[in-house]
């Protein structure tokens, strides 16, 4: 399963931030392997669009321009109170080489780092579970099943997953960018409160022929937060907040009307349903209904890890916090946090890679301090919006929620909250 030398990073989750980790780090020549439950790279994600932070990042990485060639690019963000557009706010004024958001599904990203990974000889082994993991001093103890599938059952035959080998490995760090079921922070016991009411959209994604010039529209209403993405080749993306929405497990379990989606399993809906909400929501809208890719009803929670880690384990992306899915902020600040985590452990593996102390795990530490501080502000748990004497009255209930679905972070969200009256 690997090779005879235990990797100097076990990067668990082939998503796009834990395939970030380990891009980074066999960059910097640190001997990284990456693994993933998953018997292939996902096909259906929620996220889709990549803030100019991200697009940095992916320059400095030489894979920039492979993005753009098959993104839309998202220039203003209109945004609505109830049917009235009220304000744009400005992408181009980024402090960015690259002042727009791109626009593309996830599995496109995926693809472009797994082949950048494989151009450098990591190669993700799919079908690899975490099944123990004991941190030491100067090491991490390590256990990886390798999962095949197996017909069971008489009468009526069924797939299921079972363990074909295990290895045992000893890597300097583990990198848990798992997902927000993550077996490592689960392997840590670190706690995954909510922090946050959780939400529950109603997408829909389908062709037209509305021209959006390059806009993401952001719609708020008292009771709920809306907005529609231009994708590339002239189809678009809704998400309806449905805040009335029940949906208890056991029916959702039982149906068979349902898509997958990463580990979950969500309702389907009807094109009737999307005609009601374009008119209560978007009556703006007036562009042809074409073939429907997807229409489902998707949970979003709110949550955020007790600690993002420490010594030799730490957490990036969904495996530490979740958030509404309006402004794609998990993703790209956990695209973030994977470089700056990279980068960090590099350096300690670089200055002294035996030992277990001094300024190198200071540094660690002070990234995962940082991070939490970062998704508490962005969370609304400290550091909130301020409203100021230019907030129009018409924004002021809507301030929390309008952040988190701003397709920014950090310095930048400021610059946007900024033109429109809020304070960070």
């Amino acid at each position: 399963m690997f090779g005879k030398r235990d990797p100097e990073v076990l990067v668990v989750g082939a998503g796009p931030v834990g395939l970030m980790t380990a891009l980074v780090l066999s960059r910097r020549g640190v001997r990284t392997q990456i693994v993933d439950e998953a018997w292939r790279p996902t096909a259906h994600a929620y996220a889709l669009a990549l803030h100019p932070q991200s697009l940095d990042l992916l320059a400095s990485l030489g894979l920039v321009h492979r993005v753009l060639d098959t993104a839309e690019r998202v220039r203003t963000i209109g945004v609505y109170d109830g049917p009235e557009r009220r304000a744009a706010l400005d992408l181009t004024r980024a402090k960015s080489a690259f002042p727009f958001v791109a626009v593309l599904r996830q599995s496109v990203l995926e693809e472009l780092l797994v082949g950048a990974l494989a151009e450098r000889g990591v190669q993700v082994q799919w079908n690899h579970r975490l099944a123990r993991l004991l941190p030491r001093e100067a090491s991490v103890d390590v256990t990886i099943d390798a999962l095949e599938k197996d017909q069971v059952g008489y009468a009526v035959m069924r797939t299921a997953w079972c363990i074909a080998s295990s290895a045992d490995l000893r890597p300097a760090f583990v990198v848990g960018a798992d997902g927000h079921a993550s077996l490592v922070r689960r392997r840590l016991d670190v706690e995954f409160p909510s922090v946050g009411r959780a939400q529950h959209f109603a997408v829909f994604e389908f062709e037209t022929d509305f021209a959006f010039e390059h806009e993401l529209r952001v719609m708020l209403r008292p009771t709920d937060a809306n907005v529609v993405w231009p994708l590339p080749n002239g189809r678009c993306r809704f998400s309806f907040e449905i805040p009335e929405y029940d949906d208890p497990t056991d029916a959702r379990e039982k149906s068979r009307n349902v898509l997958e989606l990463g580990a979950g399993r969500y309702p389907l809906l009807e094109e009737s349903n999307l005609r009601e909400l374009l008119a209560a929501r978007a009556p703006w809208f007036d562009g042809k209904i074409g073939a429907i890719d997807w229409r489902l009803v998707v949970r979003f929670e709110r949550r955020l890890a007790k600690s993002f880690g420490s010594g030799r384990v730490w957490l990036a992306g969904d495996a530490a916090h979740m958030t509404s899915p309006v402004g794609i902020q998990s993703m790209n600040v956990g695209l973030r946090e994977a470089h700056d985590l990279a980068t960090a452990i590099a350096d300690r593996l670089k200055s002294s890679p035996d030992a277990s102390g001094g300024s190198a795990n200071d540094a660690l530490a002070e990234w995962g301090a940082a991070r939490a501080l970062e998704w508490r502000g962005l969370l609304g748990l400290e550091g909130r919006a301020h409203v100021t004497d230019e907030t129009p009255k018409w924004l002021r209930p809507y301030a929390e929620e309008l952040l988190l679905a701003l397709p920014a972070s950090g310095d930048e969200l400021a610059e946007l909250a900024s033109q429109i009256g809020l304070s960070r």
